[in-house]
């Protein structure tokens, strides 16, 4: 492919997405860009405050069981609060956050600080997914959550090259520098995002507010978004495991811990070079194929370290699951729009949101276990087993679910549109039809 072609495919990619959006989109990156607390708290808390590893990983541990309850918090407010005020306040909330950790140096203080700071952060997501939902056509949802999955990419490897060229400025100086990010984000979204939450629906037997009835063992109920959320968990295990399996695996073969941080980076560097074009391949494909095929990746890709033993071919595997993440996120964050109602898809990015953030505290504990116990190809096999049985859950058990609320949120969104044509059409064209059609010309 030339340079032109993948220039044209690049803009392509980008265009026709509303203003909105991009506002959102460079709020995510401005965030993203300067998160260093955890990045490099495990490094602060060893070798500038003294802790252990042990401490450093169960403080890190915190953080994400505060996204387990942060998830759903988030996706509650969003729907009944607003997108805008749940992202404003979340924002603030963890700028607050990461200043404190600047000052606060006690194990039972900073364990408090950090466990607050997953609930913020993971409380915000369901309001920019909701809100990303509400401004872009149901037909975009996968393009715009793919690029702004790029943004929080793109953004955390600033924010690692850049976290590590200052860091000599100290630690406790990086942690300011990520709550004026996080606040520089809030004020984004103050200044240049309206509130884009549907109005509520009034149940016609009840005459309650259909918003006001939904709640988390509601949106479980929903068969097949219960589905998709046992089935990314599935998937979220498979992608987590990497993060502590592999540089077990690759010391275990007598690797430095430099070939891992080469090798881990190919993550990175992957999904901020081919990103564009892979929205481009995946652009209008079907949502349960394009899950099936994730999970195959991420299979083959962890399966595979199984039989690695040089630092290349380590890498190797890492482009394959990789591969598969980058399509799996921004597909699985549209179907998550597809099967939720528009009044509740707060609370349905919630609900999903807490599966990333299970899967965030169960895989590093369960990889750890398997590597030191049975050994790392178990680890890598066990791996191969759940993206295979998750890719046959996305091709037998999701894809008529998926075709059919794509249908149906098409035939609504026609509806919606012909009403809004008709109320903006001038009353003197509002006429009753006439009763004879007018001859063929």
């Amino acid at each position: 492919m030339s340079i032109a072609s993948l220039r044209r495919a690049a803009l392509q990619t980008v265009s026709g997405l509303p203003k909105g959006f991009w506002w959102l989109w460079t709020s995510t990156l401005v965030n993203r860009t300067g998160a260093f607390v955890l990045t490099f708290l495990s490094l602060y808390l060893t070798q500038e405050l003294g802790y252990s590893a042990w401490y450093a990983g169960l403080v890190i541990a915190l953080h994400g069981l505060g996204g387990v309850a942060g998830s759903p918090l988030g996706g509650m407010l969003t729907d009944r609060w607003g997108r805008r005020p749940t992202m404003i306040s979340m924002h603030l909330a963890g700028a607050a956050c990461a200043a404190a950790l600047a000052v606060v140096s006690s194990a039972w203080g900073i364990a408090v600080v950090v466990l607050l700071m997953g609930v913020a952060m993971q409380a915000v997501r369901p309001a920019i997914s909701a809100m990303i939902a509400d401004m872009v056509p149901e037909a975009e949802h996968g393009r715009a959550y793919a690029l702004n999955y790029w943004a929080l990419n793109l953004g955390f490897a600033v924010a690692a090259l850049g976290g590590g060229a200052a860091i000599f400025l100290g630690y406790r100086t990086l942690f300011v520098v990520d709550a004026l990010a996080t606040a520089l984000c809030a004020l984004i979204v103050f200044l240049r995002l309206a509130e884009t939450r549907p109005k509520a629906r009034v149940d016609a037997a009840t005459g309650a507010l259909a918003d006001q009835q939904v709640t988390v063992l509601d949106v479980l109920k929903d068969a097949p978004f219960r589905t998709l959320v046992l089935l990314n968990l599935l998937v979220c295990l498979i992608f987590t495991a990497p993060w502590v399996g592999l540089p077990l695996t690759m010391a275990g073969e007598g690797l430095s811990a430099d070939s891992y941080g080469m090798v881990i980076a190919v993550n990175g560097v992957v999904i901020v070079a081919l990103q564009l074009l892979v929205n481009r391949i995946t652009d209008k494909r079907s949502p349960a194929a394009l899950l099936t095929v994730s999970s195959l990746l991420f299979a083959v890709g962890t399966g595979a370290t199984a039989l690695a033993g040089t630092p290349l071919v380590f890498a190797a595997t890492v482009v394959v699951w990789t591969l598969g993440e980058m399509v799996h996120v921004p597909t699985n964050a549209a179907a998550t729009a597809r099967l939720a109602p528009a009044h509740a898809r707060g609370r349905y990015q919630g609900v999903m949101g807490m599966s990333w953030a299970v899967a965030g505290f169960v895989a590093p504990i369960l990889a750890g276990w398997v590597v030191d116990g049975p050994g790392p190809d178990v680890l890598w096999m066990g791996c191969a087993v759940i993206g295979g049985v998750a890719a046959a859950g996305y091709a037998f058990l999701l894809r008529r679910a998926l075709a059919e609320h794509g249908g149906q949120a098409e035939a609504e969104a026609v509806t919606d549109a012909a009403e809004a044509a008709a109320k903006a059409m001038p009353e003197s064209t509002q006429t009753t039809a006439p009763t004879t059609a007018p001859a063929n010309t």
